[in-house]
């Protein structure tokens, strides 16, 4: 932990050094883009895409899930969406699977999650279960797969619907390699995922 304390204790310190900066963020924010992607801690939006602060309005669940519009009841994850497009008017969206992604791992391999019935209860909104190589460690198939099918259910969101419709927002789907560093979009032409 001491080395997460000591670096935002610089922080203030560059802050002051280049205050122009960080008060363009006191401004408010207008992100183009919302970056939807894994917890998972090797995943580092700002890394992958070289984003500064202000840059990227980031989304971040367990496996990169996007509960169904019409769940039933209010989560932040729909919360979060509408707010990206509707108040903050992002103009693309990026879902941002990941390789030996433990989410999406557990529901190829079939894990027993009774310990942790939150996951497993969680996990449920990824129906289907992607389908890939269950003996794949980094279940770089299934993690397309289940990007694709998250893509799917953002374009069921009325927001996300007309925006799309309308041509004022751009949906796309990624791979991160967590080995290489190598990002992969989807490319709908070709139905497949393509070096960026």
């Amino acid at each position: 932990m001491q080395p997460f304390i000591e670096h935002a204790r610089s922080l203030a310190i560059r802050s002051a050094v280049r205050p122009e900066e960080f008060a363009r963020l006191a401004a408010g924010q207008s992100p183009q883009v919302l970056f939807i992607t894994c917890s998972d801690s090797r995943v580092v939006p700002a890394l992958i895409t070289g984003a500064r602060p202000g840059d990227l309005f980031e989304l971040r669940t367990a496996g990169n899930i996007v509960p169904p519009h019409d769940s039933g009841h209010p989560t932040s994850e729909a919360a979060t969406v509408e707010y990206a497009v509707e108040v903050l008017g992002v103009r693309d969206i990026v879902v941002c699977g990941h390789s030996h992604c433990g989410a999406v791992g557990a529901l190829v391999r079939g894990d027993d999650l009774t310990a942790v019935p939150a996951v497993r209860d969680w996990l449920t909104h990824t129906t289907p279960c992607p389908e890939g190589e269950a003996h794949d460690a980094a279940v770089t198939e299934a993690v397309q797969n289940h990007v694709l099918t998250q893509l799917l259910r953002l374009r069921s969101y009325p927001c996300i619907k007309q925006r799309l419709d309308d041509g004022t927002l751009n949906v796309h789907g990624w791979f991160y390699e967590v080995h290489t560093g190598s990002v992969s979009r989807h490319d709908v032409h070709s139905d497949s995922f393509q070096a960026l």
